[in-house]
């Protein structure tokens, strides 16, 4: 394992940069830490037993996000009765005090927003980026993204033109 080479990049390094990406991409997915853990190790794993070869270390990214979000859509095929936090009667108390911190809000915003936004905003990504991730077309991804700032600003409670 330790001669496992992927973009320049030792198995050790690539779970150690792109631990977070992964585990943003699940919970956001997912709603549900645990069930994000388990989507993360496939992920990683995944890596180790497909070992394959990327153009450089976008690419790598590229796939590790890829690979996230089709095992968070497994996981939720095989668990049909996964309980989400807009469901909850009551916000949950993890919250952060932080009134910049969107992430509460971004849970709060069905899946298939949440997800564009994630890419975009915490990930950085470009439209036509994510379309390549998420297997889109880029018209489809500004729209959802459009829709998702429009769901995203009534949940965090933005400014009404009402």
């Amino acid at each position: 394992m330790a001669d496992l080479v992927f973009a320049g990049l030792s198995y050790e390094e690539i779970v150690c940069k792109y631990a977070q990406t992964v585990t943003g991409v699940c919970v956001m997915r997912l709603q549900n830490y645990a069930d994000a853990e388990d989507c993360f190790q496939n992920t990683f794993l995944k890596l180790l037993s497909k070992a394959p070869s990327f153009k450089n270390e976008e690419h790598l990214k590229s796939w590790l996000i890829k690979v996230a979000i089709h095992e968070c859509y497994n996981y939720i095929k095989k668990n049909k009765k996964i309980l989400y936090f807009h469901d909850l009667p009551v916000d949950p108390v993890y919250y952060s005090d932080d009134r910049f911190d969107v992430s509460w809000a971004m849970m709060k915003v069905e899946a298939k927003y949440r997800e564009i936004l994630y890419l975009h905003y915490c990930e950085n990504y470009k439209v036509n980026e994510i379309a390549e991730i998420l297997g889109k077309n880029p018209n489809t991804v500004k729209v959802m993204l459009k829709r998702g700032r429009e769901k995203l600003k009534k949940v965090y409670g933005g400014d009404d033109n009402e």
